[in-house]
């Protein structure tokens, strides 16, 4: 044996002699092919795709049908990343040859593509030949479910778990479509089964807790996870267990931070680079962000010194504090921050990071400059959406409207509905029709695809509570704005948005009470992210109506 398959181990010695020992086959028999398709197999274990690629391409010469020949070719090219010519040749072989071999190869090439429909179909015409195999099966649902074929998906699955009653798997797969659906009752109750099925399955457990996370509840999130991770603690752990918890303990944080639970966000994060020093510098950066996102710049700064000292080369924890400095109105010290970084090797990630500190300093000019860089360095429609969508909010942010939205339906056709910045695009897009007043039925419609795509983002939520308030509906804008506040109590806007809506109701208490809350907010806003106009606007709107009151509760306090 050359290696053990089970460990994914080779001996790298006895495969060199093998490969010595098959040369000289070969060149006594040129036309050995079975020797030739060994030899081209032994070279891509030993990663000469060169020398692989002139050994099956030899046997194609002698035998332009030989499966293994082909395959094996496809395999260099897929190993070089070059998955389009790997399909080509495998597609030519599944019309001359269409054998499950084929038909496998084809969709694993097509993954690695993200073209998971033509995976799906391929996995289905390897089924059609074999229908003897069940992974090949789950391959299906899942490619079919990445494709965004959920009811396809979904009957597959239904499918996979009426002949395998015992196996959990097929119930986890229906959980996590019905949670990319935001059906969040069949997400639990599929859920439930797999439980049933696999108490102790890590993977199952913690998709229960994504599907809290995504119905909002996110203080119920937390325990369901902190009992995962309690129930898993080891002294020590293997390479596979310490990722697993990681990540875990990520996400730990994540829900501690969004739930406003900052020190304990900071104690999980804080516990990920104990657990695993390799990752200790990003668990730092989010102890700084941590820090920064509540505000408190002090315990940021003291962060951000202690890591910049430990781990001075990590891009992350100067990005982070970037972030941190700009959020202060220090624009020249985040500027000179990321500058650090520019190296030719992500600097398409560090232009749209200075584009982002320059637009909290409202200085549009450095803004659009360092924007043209990153889009010169977008290499994929996706990235050149991410670049537009930052050029859109630019021209709003300058009231340069017509210009905004050419720009964000630029930035729709480039972008994928599943790249989170789809649904950012669509939001700001609608809003920005909305707080302008006009095509209000399309700002409704933009909304809309917006909160379905993310039904708990509490920016979209106040979006389209506001578009109801320009369309008069003003019961529905006060259910989505009152469930904005609820999910982000510290945003000025939609405080500013409720009391309107309040207002409009007769309801001036209630309006008083929110305009205050947005005044606090406001107050408590970093330097970037201050606005003195819309200050000022909130500021007359409570003084006006606390005249209001007063006028309304007068006559009544003098009445006997």
């Amino acid at each position: 044996e050359i290696g053990d398959a089970q460990a994914n181990h080779i001996d790298e010695g006895m495969a060199r002699r093998a490969v010595e020992q098959y040369k000289v086959i070969t060149e006594k028999d040129p036309k050995d092919v079975d020797s030739l398709v060994m030899l081209g197999r032994l070279e891509r274990v030993l990663e000469d795709s060169v020398s692989a690629e002139g050994a099956f391409k030899k046997v194609l010469a002698i035998d332009p049908d030989n499966e293994d020949a082909v395959t094996g070719l496809a395999s260099v090219y897929s190993d070089r990343g070059d998955a389009k010519s790997a399909s080509a040749l495998l597609e030519k072989l599944t019309k001359k040859n269409p054998s499950p071999r084929a038909f496998l190869s084809l969709a694993s090439n097509y993954e690695s593509m993200h073209e998971y429909s033509l995976a799906a179909d391929a996995y289905k015409k390897a089924i059609d030949l074999d229908s003897t195999h069940t992974e090949w099966k789950a391959a299906l649902a899942q490619d079919q479910a990445l494709a965004g074929k959920y009811d396809a998906a979904l009957a597959t699955y239904q499918d996979l778990a009426s002949s395998s009653p015992q196996d959990a798997q097929p119930y986890l797969g229906m959980a996590q479509i019905y949670l990319e659906k935001k059906d969040f009752a069949k997400a639990h109750e599929m859920i439930d089964k797999a439980k049933s099925l696999d108490p102790d399955n890590l993977e199952v457990r913690y998709n229960e807790v994504l599907v809290l996370e995504n119905e909002g509840k996110t203080a119920d999130a937390i325990t369901a996870l902190k009992s995962v991770l309690d129930a898993t603690t080891k002294r020590t752990y293997d390479p596979q267990q310490r990722s697993v918890r990681a990540r875990m303990l990520e996400k730990l944080g994540d829900l501690y931070r969004t739930n406003e639970q900052y020190e304990q966000a900071v104690q999980a994060f804080r516990e990920i680079g104990t657990l695993d020093s390799d990752l200790a510098p990003r668990a730092e950066a989010q102890v700084i962000d941590t820090w920064r996102i509540a505000k408190d710049y002090t315990k940021a700064q003291q962060a951000a010194d202690a890591a910049s000292a430990k781990y001075p080369n990590e891009r992350t924890i100067h990005e982070v504090r970037a972030q941190m400095l700009a959020d202060q109105g220090k624009t020249d010290q985040a500027i000179t921050e990321l500058k650090k970084l520019l190296d030719g090797k992500n600097d398409r990630e560090t232009y749209l990071s200075m584009a982002d500190v320059y637009q909290k300093a409202k200085n549009w000019g450095e803004m659009s400059k360092v924007l043209d860089a990153a889009e010169k360095l977008s290499t994929t429609k996706e990235d050149q959406g991410n670049v537009q969508f930052m050029r859109g909010a630019m021209y709003e942010r300058q009231k340069k409207f017509e210009l905004a939205e050419k720009t964000f339906r630029l930035a729709l056709d480039d972008e994928s509905p599943n790249d989170p910045i789809y649904a950012s695009t669509l939001n700001y897009l609608g809003y920005m029709l909305a707080d302008r007043n006009t095509r209000l039925q399309e700002a409704q419609d933009l909304i809309k695809k917006a909160v379905n795509l993310e039904p708990n983002n509490y920016a979209f939520l106040d979006s389209l509570g506001w578009v109801y308030y320009r369309m008069n509906k003003l019961d529905e804008a006060e259910h989505e704005l009152t469930r904005s506040v609820q999910l982000s109590g510290k945003d000025p806007t939609i405080h500013d948005h409720l009391g309107d809506v309040f207002f409009k109701q007769g309801k001036i208490k209630e309006a008083i009470a929110e305009w205050q809350s947005s005044l606090k907010a406001w107050n408590a806003s970093t330097p970037g992210d201050m606005e003195p106009d819309e200050i000022a606007k909130v500021q007359k709107k409570l003084d006006n109506a606390r005249v209001r009151l007063a006028k309304e509760q007068g006559p009544k306090q003098n009445n006997p």
